[in-house]
């Protein structure tokens, strides 16, 4: 007997597709993976021979006039259908110029070399900057890492006290967490690139100041054009402000695909923020997931 079109199969297949989301969704860290529970059955309704013998034959049915409407009653709200976000929006940005003083950013690249090439050479060519006062404080500068191939960029906003002394972005617990969100959405940290806006640790962990974000900018707009992603996920509110210099609240433009220079730019919440505020994953995990459908080609935009 030929499987095919069993229902067994189907309801078999269904569990095995709701195992593999929830499998996702608690490697991502979202604690609470039970399912929903199914609709309760409808009760059942007599048998048809006790409903005959305890009614009279039904007359037929008259037309009842209509029952008048109080003057005071209150017309029920009427329902719209909301309008989903367009799935692309413009960026409107600030009026400052990208390269404040070129001298110290025209670093020529030998010929010939590969992106990897390209990319090593780079971080050796800015290993002692001084553009901002975060050198003062900083132990290495945190330059990037990952694949210089990718078609997915994660951006953040500076390094903290682990990244500072290992010379790594995303590598303490915010990093931890960073990493479960690109394996549960079917990546590895080798398949992407990470950076951030700053390549220096401002002191205490705290954000970069404007002036900081703009002597580093043209360095994260640098690694970009070598990388040149299809997408680029901006970790955060300062990530936002530093890459697109938009004035804009993360809790307004978040989820929504951005372009940016030809490139999608997708801003959600940081790592950092999901630690102190867990509920929220969900929210990232939404996110998240419109970003591999693009780099996986399912959605077009």
């Amino acid at each position: 007997m030929s499987s095919e079109g069993d229902p067994r199969h189907e309801y078999a297949a269904l569990l095995r597709a709701a195992a593999a989301r929830v499998e996702l969704e608690l490697g991502f860290g979202i604690e609470d993976g039970r399912l929903p529970l199914p609709p309760l059955a409808p009760p059942e309704a007599a048998p048809p021979q006790a409903a005959r013998s305890a009614s009279p034959p039904t007359p037929p049915r008259q037309k009842r006039p209509a029952r008048p409407t109080p003057a005071a009653a209150t017309p029920p709200p009427v329902h719209r259908a909301e309008v989903p976000p367009p799935l692309v929006t413009a960026v409107a940005t600030e009026s400052r110029v990208d390269i404040f003083d070129a001298k110290n950013y025209d670093i020529q690249f030998p010929e010939g070399l590969s992106k990897q090439g390209q990319l090593d050479f780079f971080a050796k060519a800015i290993a002692n900057c001084t553009l901002c006062p975060l050198s003062q404080g900083r132990t290495q500068v945190v330059f990037g890492v990952g694949n210089p191939d990718a078609d997915l960029m994660f951006v953040g906003e500076a390094p903290g006290r682990d990244e500072d002394a290992q010379g790594e972005p995303f590598v303490g617990k915010a990093g931890q967490l960073l990493t479960k969100i690109i394996e549960a959405m079917g990546f590895q940290r080798s398949d992407v690139y990470i950076a951030n806006v700053n390549k220096c640790r401002p002191p205490n962990n705290r954000a970069p100041l404007p002036d900081e974000m703009d002597a580093c900018r043209p360095f994260l707009l640098r690694q970009i054009d070598i990388i040149q992603p299809k997408v680029v996920c901006l970790l955060g509110a300062t990530a936002v402000r530093g890459l697109l210099q938009s004035k804009d609240s993360i809790t307004r433009i978040r989820g929504q695909f951005l372009r940016w220079r030809g490139i999608l730019v997708m801003p959600t919440f940081h790592p950092a923020y999901l630690l102190r505020n867990p509920a929220e994953k969900r929210t990232v995990w939404g996110d998240v997931q419109k970003v591999r459908d693009v780099v996986l080609g399912k959605l077009v935009v």
